[in-house]
């Protein structure tokens, strides 16, 4: 009870900062207000972690409490010394990659065997809708091309993790959802290129060849580590099922808090209309995955779990490849402002598909979440 009134307490405190915030706002000093707005998520992020219908939303919480420290004191995330702390971003990934490997087992692969028709379909629809949409919005955005480009290339990403949380989450099919994960990952390195010289071509110049190859640095080579790690260890250093998660969330966090300082500038003049651009593809991303999937006959079940895959992207990997190409502060934009919109909207449509009962969810999908313990 001790512990339901403190987070009752935080989400009550958050209150009253709203309200304080917002009339800072009417007075016109929002400027002084960074402290303030910072405290406003972390105390929300405390409260909604002592409610099991809202911890979906603690992760984003805390990621909006670092945006706005870095929007508001950019230059303590900009660098350290003569170490500019863009440097981390590539690593960082490859940390992540690295522990997603470790959760992967080369039998997450059979479901190809055992349901090619989804995975084929979830496939086709994430590398042809998103990256459609994306040249889409990029093309009557009137963004800066280097901007534009940012919201193709969120478009021609592989979807992450946080696609995998929300199908549990959403009593989708698990065990489709990280296949389809897996599998748009590994063709990444290829796939992602070759969209981008095709459609972001008119944006910017695109290099193919250093793409695939920065790409496969970032994904094929920590993924491959990670999977063999986890053939060589079999039972031993479970410790690391809990420690990955939590050191890729705080990685994910500090990437989009890196490259908020760094475009902080760009942000500022463009950032709603941006939002709401990122928001539109993110949406979309939901309704034409899972009406695709409904319009081939696939069940309601793996509909959601292809709407999730396709509307949920990795903007982690969107800001290495962003950051590969020395374009952080334009072209990384778009993945940072993706990646707390598509949690807040995926953890919305994954409650409320969550209430709507459908078949049971497949024993392995829900098994294999449980034991890999994967994160947001």
């Amino acid at each position: 009870m001790k512990k339901l009134n403190i987070y009752s307490i935080s989400l009550g405190m958050a209150s009253l900062l709203l309200l304080f915030i917002l009339g800072m706002v009417f007075r016109g000093n929002i400027e002084h207000a960074g402290l303030l707005i910072m405290a406003f998520f972390a105390l929300l992020a405390l409260g909604f972690s002592g409610y099991k219908s809202l911890n979906s939303y603690v992760f984003t919480a805390s990621i909006f409490a670092g945006v706005v420290l870095a929007l508001y004191y950019p230059e303590y995330f900009l660098q350290i010394g003569d170490f500019k702390l863009t440097g981390l971003i590539i690593p960082l990934i490859q940390l992540i990659m690295f522990g997603m490997g470790t959760s992967m087992k080369l039998g997450d692969f059979a479901e190809v065997i055992k349901s090619p028709k989804g995975v084929l379909v979830g496939v086709s629809a994430q590398l042809g809708i998103m990256p459609l949409m994306g040249f889409a919005l990029a093309k009557y955005s009137n963004f800066p091309p280097e901007i534009a480009a940012g919201i193709v290339l969120i478009g021609c990403s592989p979807s992450g993790v946080a696609s995998n949380v929300m199908a549990y989450l959403a009593k989708a099919n698990l065990a489709l959802s990280i296949t389809i994960t897996s599998i748009s990952t590994i063709l990444a390195p290829f796939i992602t290129p070759l969209l981008m010289k095709f459609l972001a071509g008119e944006f910017i110049e695109i290099d193919v060849l250093d793409m695939m190859w920065s790409i496969v640095k970032m994904i094929i080579l920590p993924l491959g580590v990670g999977l063999f790690f986890n053939r060589l260890r079999g039972d031993k250093a479970k410790w690391l099922d809990k420690a990955l998660p939590v050191i890729s969330m705080l990685g994910i966090g500090l990437i989009i808090i890196v490259i908020t300082a760094a475009g902080r500038d760009s942000l500022l003049d463009i950032g709603g209309i941006l939002m709401l651009l990122v928001l539109i593809h993110n949406l979309f991303g939901y309704m034409l995955g899972y009406w695709y999937a409904r319009l081939l006959k696939l069940k309601e079940q793996d509909a959601r779990t292809i709407a999730l895959e396709v509307g949920m992207q990795n903007g982690g990997l969107a800001s290495g490849i962003a950051n590969s190409l020395g374009k952080i502060a334009t072209m990384g934009l778009a993945p940072a402002v993706f990646g707390p919109l598509m949690n807040i909207t995926g953890s919305i449509l994954a409650t409320y598909w969550h209430k709507k009962e459908t078949k049971p969810s497949r024993v392995y999908g829900e098994r294999h979440y449980k034991e890999k313990n994967t994160v947001i």
